[in-house]
């Protein structure tokens, strides 16, 4: 490895050299005294307490840059150092952002190099909606390698460390692969195994991981909290033996709080929008976000626009909000009471008529507040496949020129509002979870908790079968909850609920209409959630 080109400097940038060196995987070197000078410039003027942490950003932008040899350039020097320098931009263009599912960025762990990487770095072509075959493969490898290194980071799995004493009751589980339980010839007792429930023959269910199949016994099975599906990633205990693993009891692979996987992985922008790093590394937005005590967003689902009732409900609840005008109106489908017939576009377009008439006739509202369209799965559109784009502009084109505040964006879609991240989506999940269970709940009046568990450990907003919910392959990574947002809403029509876990809120505002005009305001300063309910006019 050569450094004599550092030998001019002195000795602590002969340090800095070397272990920039030594850190890239290619041991690239510095190829012109132009770079190493541009560096030395750079480095002389930080803190020397603060010189380890910008080594690492310097090479993680060098790592995310096309290199077409192991020669660092000056020019590939400057972007790098560019990169770590620019700030996050928190002008107030900036404060609020919407992110459609196509928009998200696409990051894949590195078994070898035990980290994310993003979808540039890597062999894989840009995602297509006619995806390949492999895509499908790599959907479900994704998932379970993302699920696998979260696991085996959780302390009940983490091997102690040499010299350590275990004291009694903390017990350290081992994950065994099912090649492991294949390849022995002897029964194997007290086996932990991280796999996905599936149905390969009718009626007989087995676990599969990136190793095999094998089939499961789950005659004597415990459940643990959840809903259990088919195409879900559970950590099955049991015994093996005959070529069948006796499951004793399944549980979920453990949840982690966002705070813990950004102290894995920095601070790249998982979540999508403008700024390069992630928005909870900015003091400025945090300060602005706690603040500004009057944001709110209103989640209202079901907004049937061609029922008189819901617009009369509507029109009352922009009366009621003309003195403070809400930040955002978040309105999810379905749009339509009646959503097929060759009708339903006019019928549509007629609506929205109609609702920016409303909107224009609360001045306060239409100039202060946004709006954001969250299409159903019953709006006119290509399926029932997600992530489902926007409606088609030619609907929504004349409500976008009376009402420019409005957004129509995709299902599921994202809310980047200061550092705080949201994620939406509007499918009616809980009952097709609840139908697709290889076992129900025993207490089915918690079924809110067993779902919001599942989702959450999952790391996945439709831990189902394809069949059940299909998703375009090639982007199912725009339907990941990993790393754990601050806010879940699930536009669902099953009842309101408001659950916290694992650092996040997860929020089902209901049916509008269904539910007697319920909706959900939430407050980001302090981070709570409102239930509120129209009355008679």
């Amino acid at each position: 490895m050569k450094v004599s080109c550092f030998r001019l400097y002195d000795v602590t940038f002969v340090d800095v050299a070397c272990v920039f060196l030594v850190s890239q995987c290619c041991f690239m070197c510095l190829c012109c005294s132009e770079a190493s000078r541009y560096l030395v410039e750079v480095l002389e003027s930080v803190n020397p307490s603060e010189l380890e942490d910008v080594i690492e950003k310097v090479l993680d932008a060098v790592e995310k840059q096309p290199l077409s040899s192991s020669m660092v350039d000056l020019s590939v020097v400057e972007v790098a150092v560019q990169d770590c320098t620019q700030s996050c931009d928190e002008t107030i263009d900036n404060v609020f952002n919407i992110i459609g599912a196509f928009d998200v960025p696409r990051y894949i762990y590195s078994v070898e190099r035990k980290k994310f990487v993003p979808l540039s770095m890597t062999n894989n072509p840009a995602p297509s909606l006619c995806g390949r075959s492999r895509d499908k493969a790599e959907l479900f490898r994704e998932r379970y390698t993302i699920l696998q290194q979260r696991t085996h980071r959780h302390e009940l799995f983490t091997p102690p460390a040499i010299g350590t004493v275990v004291e009694e009751g903390q017990n350290k589980f081992q994950l065994k692969t099912i090649e492991a339980l294949l390849g022995s010839t002897a029964k194997l007792g007290e086996v932990i195994v991280l796999g996905m429930i599936t149905q390969l023959k009718e009626g007989k269910f087995y676990l599969e991981d990136l190793s095999g199949t094998v089939q499961l016994d789950m005659s004597k099975a415990q459940f643990h909290n959840g809903l259990y599906t088919e195409s879900c990633f559970v950590l099955a205990e049991g015994w093996y033996e005959d070529s069948v693993f006796h499951v004793n009891g399944f549980g979920f692979p453990p949840t982690e709080p966002s705070s813990a996987t950004r102290a894995y992985y920095g601070n790249l922008n998982f979540f999508g929008g403008p700024s390069t790093t992630s928005v909870k590394a900015s003091a400025k937005l945090q300060q602005l976000e706690e603040e500004n005590e009057d944001a709110m967003f209103v989640f209202v689902s079901d907004v049937w626009l061609d029922s008189v009732e819901v617009m009369e409900k509507i029109n009352l609840m922009f009366s009621g909000y003309a003195a403070m005008p809400p930040t955002c109106f978040i309105f999810c489908g379905n749009f339509s009471s009646v959503p097929y017939g060759k009708r339903q576009i006019k019928s549509l377009k007629e609506s929205l008529k109609a609702l920016a008439d409303l909107i224009c006739s609360h001045p306060n509202i239409h100039s202060s507040s946004r709006f954001v369209f969250v299409p159903g799965p019953e709006d006119p559109g290509p399926g029932t496949i997600l992530p489902r784009p926007p409606l088609a502009e030619h609907i929504t084109e004349e409500f976008r020129q009376r009402v420019p505040f409005s957004v129509f964006t995709t299902n599921p879609c994202r809310i980047q509002y200061c550092s705080q991240e949201i994620v939406i989506m509007r499918e009616d999940l809980v009952n097709k979870m609840c139908r697709n269970c290889v076992r129900l709940p025993n207490n089915n009046l918690d079924i809110p908790n067993h779902f919001v568990k599942t989702i959450l450990s999952q790391g996945h907003l439709t831990p189902l079968p394809l069949y059940v919910s299909p998703v375009y392959w090639a982007y199912d990574y725009s339907l990941r909850v990993y790393p754990v947002p601050d806010v879940i809403v699930f536009a669902d029509k099953y009842d309101p609920f408001n659950i916290s876990a694992s650092d996040c809120l997860c929020i089902n505002p209901g049916s509008f209409p269904r539910s007697g005009f319920k909706f959900k305001v939430y407050y980001p300063s302090n981070r709570s959630v409102e239930d509120s309910k129209l009355q008679g006019l």
